[in-house]
């Protein structure tokens, strides 16, 4: 019997905030959604051009690109207009920037002054003793 209570407690538990945690969704009826040219204005205010607005999980979806020409999608709640979660060209999800082969960290990264590397695209010289 005890052991039954604890495994519907730990269920409960661990599906209420996994649907908690993932949930980025609009749940706003239709009706009270605005009109999709308050969607393209409120983009074109910040500068961005929009290339697509569709109705994706509830919530507006933009794809376009920023003021730097970059691509973008942006997840826009249909009611406020307010920007939910926004994704560029050079970024994984969580926002953080990829550099070359996907790795994580900045997108360019200057050359180190330890002389090890002193001229662009040579290798360094490697001396075994």
């Amino acid at each position: 019997m005890r052991k039954h209570t604890l495994a519907t407690a730990a269920f409960l538990v661990f599906a209420g905030s996994g649907a908690a945690m993932a949930d980025d969704d609009c749940h706003l009826p239709m009706d009270q959604w605005q009109p999709r040219e308050a969607v393209q204005k409120m983009a074109e205010a910040r500068g961005w051009t929009v290339r697509k607005i569709k109705a994706d999980d509830g919530c507006y979806q933009i794809k376009g690109t920023d003021g730097n020409g970059r691509d973008i999608k942006v997840k826009v709640d249909p009611g406020s207009l307010e920007v939910i979660k926004m994704k560029r060209e050079g970024q994984d999800d969580n926002g953080d920037e990829i550099g070359r082969a996907g790795q994580r960290g900045p997108a360019s990264a200057a050359t180190p002054s330890n002389g090890l590397f002193t001229d662009q695209g040579t290798p360094p010289k490697v001396e075994v003793k």
